[in-house]
């Protein structure tokens, strides 16, 4: 329902001849921490479905995200407190993401699939580099997220708000029909580079994965012992040590 809204607000703001640039941020104490993994099953889904209809739902988040990525006026993501999982997803397909330095970033602090989230990460990092954070399930600093390129910049947490202002009224003063080019043409390059087929295949890998038993494990976990349990099961605290 978020993604949905999210969308909305912005052709809304698309269709409004005065707005150069939209601003997307978090209205209480984190940007978002990802999709709902207290459902019954996983990726936020409410309740089990069948692969086909697992598709149709990977798709149908995917469609939104380059509804973001092919929106014509320039989409500036202000991020503070935590941004996990599907959250980064939301970043990277905006056209410039700030941050607080103090922001905690990475993917979802409990694995329920595989493939979706990291290859968003991959193709704006590089493969390494999104190999060293998803396979450990790593927690980044917004400063250490920014220095890899999620973000153009992190900023001390009491001056995000003013730099991001002051960025959109840049943005602001020049003609929007030229925004809108500029941002068609950058965006092509990397369609021609292979960026909708990059992420178009990671729908297929998800799939898979919420139909594993290692999935269907972590949600039997978050029944019997609530997300929080899970997530302390998953990363040992539990036991002493790291599964």
């Amino acid at each position: 329902q978020m993604d949905a809204e999210i969308v909305e607000a912005l052709e809304r703001a698309e269709a409004d001849a005065g707005v150069h640039a939209a601003i997307i941020q978090g209205a209480g104490r984190a940007f978002s921490a990802g999709a709902d993994s207290k459902r019954d099953d996983a990726s936020g889904m409410p309740v089990p479905t069948s692969p086909t209809d697992d598709r149709d739902g990977r798709e149908l988040a995917l469609r939104r995200s380059l509804r973001v990525w092919d929106l014509r006026i320039p989409v500036i993501a202000k991020v503070h407190g935590y941004c996990f999982g599907r959250a980064t997803q939301l970043v990277i397909v905006c056209d410039l993401a700030f941050v607080a330095e103090d922001t905690q970033v990475g993917p979802p602090r409990i694995p329920l699939g595989a493939g979706f989230n990291s290859s968003f990460w991959a193709w704006e990092i590089g493969p390494k580099r999104t190999k060293e954070i998803f396979l450990a399930g790593r927690t980044l600093s917004g400063t250490e997220a920014a220095a890899l390129g999620i973000f153009n910049a992190a900023l001390p947490a009491d001056a995000l708000d003013e730099h991001v202002a002051a960025y959109a009224a840049k943005l602001a003063r020049t003609p929007r029909e030229l925004l809108t080019l500029q941002k068609r043409a950058i965006n092509r390059t990397q369609d021609l580079r292979g960026f909708r087929e990059a992420l178009a295949q990671s729908v297929e890998v998800n799939i898979v994965a919420h139909n594993s038993d290692a999935v269907r494990e972590i949600n039997r976990e978050i029944r019997e012992r609530g997300l929080r349990g899970a997530i302390a099961w998953y990363h040992g605290d539990e036991r002493g040590g790291e599964r």
